[in-house]
């Protein structure tokens, strides 16, 4: 590293100079940004490097994280933190007059996700790297990302998330990794030499070319890699006799046809087309990914047959499940092997992580589909579905009924989930009820048949961006008050609850909070012209749109809360601010309906001056790790109102509790478990539980039109919706209204009564300021058993058996 200013500076002048030919005084802040990012690139070269090479020589097992999603947000201002030089670094940039934090800005967050799955992976790939565990991540390059979200009108919009525009400071492309990946086409068959050759004809053959992208460790030299694939075309992409005829779209229609595939995450699957290019894109993410594995491992160690003892594959959710019938292929086909051979070596390399109960999460395709676009495949699959129904016949027969239930295609769907279950070796849900759930309800009989399969290991977050990067101030504090511990050892935030009746720290915990609040405050102010009291109750409810996550619910309970300020504006309440973000799928009708009405709430609310400022709401568009490193270290109130059962974990919860946000919460997902750590008197719970739920499910749910007629209070809250009392047309609200009154699938209206009860309690806790301070620091005290570090721990233990190589002190100064 270096060992003062001035080599710092000739440095980064002279990256300034090589990259843009401009000076200092010439540059703007992208440049800066731009040759800051390189600088630390070109500084964790060798030790990247250094770590695949010491992997290779200790010949440790290496576990592949496949995810559809990786939600990175920015990595500038992470690695150097991760590096250990951040503080001074932004002390000499200070030197130069430039503000690190407006560098970070100028990095746009990665579109390689969408919410709690691409969190999740990103965090875990941290992890990873800090625990110096030989773990990679494997991925898609979206061009396009999922859109960016604007507000007009109310109404989100959505908009092309062009984040690549500059390009990506930190990925690498490595043209001479590439692999083909083939679609389509005509299958046959003819035996040779006693064995079954399988020939693929007339295939359209995609390029998959690797970009990668340097995982930074925390302070220990680790580096790995997280391989993203982007598809490009294998011929010559421009039809220059095409052209010259004037059939000018002919002569680049196949070059975009190809490059669609990693255009854009989760295209619009509403039409044949948006599904088949969905299809494309998880077997291209599985095929490039195992392909460069396999051919990574043949070049060390000759022989495939050891692979399951080298490698482990771990797909998360069902979006990678092809990688089963992918690596029989490749094992097969390419290698050799026979089919039991192959099935022996791919039952025992691929792990799999369920993330949901929701039916139409559980991926399942048409046979049509799937046997056009990947015939090869599909023989595959079909030859698994046969051998494991006749597995099962032979267990339970003449139990059509089960069996049907089990099989692998059914009903001329292929089930993903249910592949993924019989391909793995290990099935895990990601809190203690969700797994509960899999094994009593949803995968029952896949339980029953596989008990030594199913585990839990419940989500985590990474401390070091969620507290350390993002709280710095309260950071500090805890470290200052209990030692640096906690960033290696996170359990070790426990210590913390000795200071449960200190004073001092409780002051300097509430001014912090009240610091970043304020922080907070103003930047809305800057964005959106909205003045917000610092002083009120911060109470946030950021998350993916939807309607078990229950925004709705909240929404009607602003309502409600200002219907009553207007009868009586000098209502005894704490003010509070209502803070949501969070997109909803371009084609999900009812949670775009659900955005309109925060919004109009909002317009309606937030310019009324008869209710004295007592409350004002905003919906903060474009959600992304950005924005939340900004909200989560301001947040008083975390919403955590999902219909008991429906949510698998959640990691917006622990982000909220490590930093010393209360939970008003429903007993579903990690909820549970925080309630466990934290006690009744840290937490507000409330609303039915996951066993009431599914109890209601299983009797065919309940009459809300039966509970709405009985409660006035409802009634008269339902009516505003559609009875034109809104700024809005008569019917805008219809559908809300309609979904809750003759279905309530989500039981908002059920619950609705124990929400505001259970609000009016976080009210009255709020204006003891001092039990309030408690519980902030109980929450954050307990929050080290939701790092990451424990997770990828159990992961490592439990699943992979994955050993932590020692990298060593590579990183030397300059």
């Amino acid at each position: 590293m270096f060992t003062d200013w001035q080599a710092f500076r000739a440095a980064f002048l002279n990256q300034l100079q090589s990259m843009h030919g401009k000076s200092l005084e010439e540059a703007s802040p992208e440049d800066k940004y731009t040759a800051l990012a390189v600088m630390v690139r070109e500084y964790i070269s060798n030790a990247w490097v250094q770590t695949n090479k010491h992997y290779e020589n200790k010949g440790e097992k290496q576990v592949y994280y496949f995810s559809i999603e990786f939600l990175i947000g920015r990595l500038l201002g992470a690695n150097l933190l991760n590096i250990g030089v951040r503080s001074e670094w932004e002390k000499w940039l200070a030197e130069l007059g430039i503000d690190l934090n407006q560098l970070e800005n100028e990095e746009p967050d990665a579109g390689l996700g969408n919410g709690g799955l691409g969190r999740l992976a990103a965090c875990f790939l941290d992890s990873m790297a800090s625990l110096q565990l030989p773990c990679h991540g494997c991925g898609i390059r979206y061009k396009y990302g999922l859109f960016e979200q604007k507000i007009l009108d109310g109404y989100q919009v959505e908009h092309p998330d062009n984040w690549l525009k500059n390009g990506c400071m930190w990925e690498i492309r490595k043209f001479d990794k590439a692999v083909q990946v083939k679609f389509g086409g005509t299958v046959w068959s003819e035996e040779k030499n006693g064995k079954l050759v399988f020939h693929h004809d007339n295939a359209q053959t995609v390029l998959a070319v690797p970009y990668d992208i340097p995982v930074i460790g925390y302070q220990n030299s680790t580096v790995n890699t997280l391989r993203l694939w982007s598809a490009e075309t294998v011929q010559e992409d421009f039809d220059l006799l095409a052209f010259n005829q004037g059939n000018y779209v002919k002569a680049v229609e196949y070059k975009y046809s190809i490059e669609s595939i990693s255009e854009i995450l989760y295209p619009d699957d509403s039409h044949y087309e948006g599904r088949v290019l969905r299809l494309k894109q998880q077997y291209f993410l599985v095929s490039a990914g195992l392909q460069s594995i396999v051919r990574r491992f043949k070049k060390k160690h000759g022989s495939i047959l050891d692979f399951a003892e080298k490698i482990s594959i771990h797909i998360n959710d069902t979006h990678p499940a092809m990688a089963i019938p992918e690596l029989m292929r490749i094992l097969m086909d390419e290698e050799g092997l026979s089919w039991n051979e192959a099935w022996q070596i791919t039952k025992n390399t691929i792990a799999y992580t369920n993330h949901t109960i929701l039916p139409e999460a559980l991926e399942k395709w048409p046979v049509d589909i799937m046997k056009s676009l990947l015939p090869r495949i599909f023989m595959i699959i079909e030859e698994l579905n046969k051998q494991f129904c006749s597995h099962l016949w032979s267990h339970y027969p003449g139990d059509w009924q089960r069996i049907a239930s089990m099989a692998i295609i059914a009903d001329n769907y292929v089930h993903m989930a249910h592949l993924a279950v019989v391909g793995s070796y290990s099935i895990n849900g990601v809190a203690k009820i969700h797994t509960n759930i899999l094994k009593q309800d949803v995968m029952k009989n896949f339980y029953h048949f596989y008990p030594y399969k199913f585990n839990n290991k419940t989500n985590g977050i990474t401390h070091r961006r969620w507290l350390l990067k993002a709280n710095p101030d309260l950071a500090r504090l805890i470290t200052n008050s209990i030692s640096p511990s906690w960033i290696y050892y996170p359990q070790y935030l426990s210590t913390l609850l000795r200071y449960s009746e200190d004073a001092a720290f409780l002051e300097a915990l509430d001014k912090i909070k009240e610091t970043n609040k304020m922080n907070f405050a103003n930047w809305v102010h800057n964005k959106y012209g909205i003045t917000i009291d610092g002083s009120s109750i911060f109470d946030v409810h950021v998350k993916r749109i939807h309607a078990y996550k229950r925004q709705l619910m909240n929404a009607l309970r602003i309502l409600e809360l200002y219907t009553r300020l207007k009868e009586n504006p000098n209502l005894e309440m704490v003010p509070r601010t209502f803070i949501f973000a969070g997109k909803a799928a371009p084609g999900y009708f009812l949670a775009k309906r659900v955005i309109k009405l925060i919004t109009t709430l909002a317009a309606v609310i937030n310019n009324d001056s008869t209710i004295q400022g007592k409350m004002k709401v905003l919906f903060l568009e474009n959600y992304s790790v950005s924005l939340a490193e900004m909200i989560f270290p301001a947040a008083d109130v975390s919403e955590q109102i999902s219909t008991a059962s429906k949510e698998a974990s959640g990691t917006g919860n622990m982000k909220f509790m490590m930093n010393g946000a209360v939970t008003i919460g429903t007993l579903d997902g990690a909820n549970i478990e925080i309630h466990e750590e934290v006690g009744d008197d840290n937490i507000v719970i409330f609303g039915l539980t996951a066993k009431e739920v599914m109890n209601y499910y299983q009797n065919g749910g309940y009459r809300p039109w039966e509970l709405v007629q009985s409660d006035t209070r409802l009634r008269k809250l339902l009516d505003q919706l559609v009875n034109g009392s809104l700024p809005v047309p008569r019917e805008e609200f219809r559908v809300l209204y309609d979904s809750l009154v003759n279905s309530d699938e989500f039981f908002v209206l059920k619950d609705y009564a124990a929400y505001v009860e259970a609000q009016e309690k976080i009210d009255m806790l709020y204006r003891d300021n001092s039990r309030w301070n408690k519980m902030c620091l109980s929450n954050i005290a307990h929050s080290g058993k939701f790092s990451s570090d424990r997770t990828i721990s159990e992961y490592a233990i439990g699943i992979w058996k994955a050993k932590p190589v020692v990298i060593g002190d590579i990183l030397e100064p300059y």
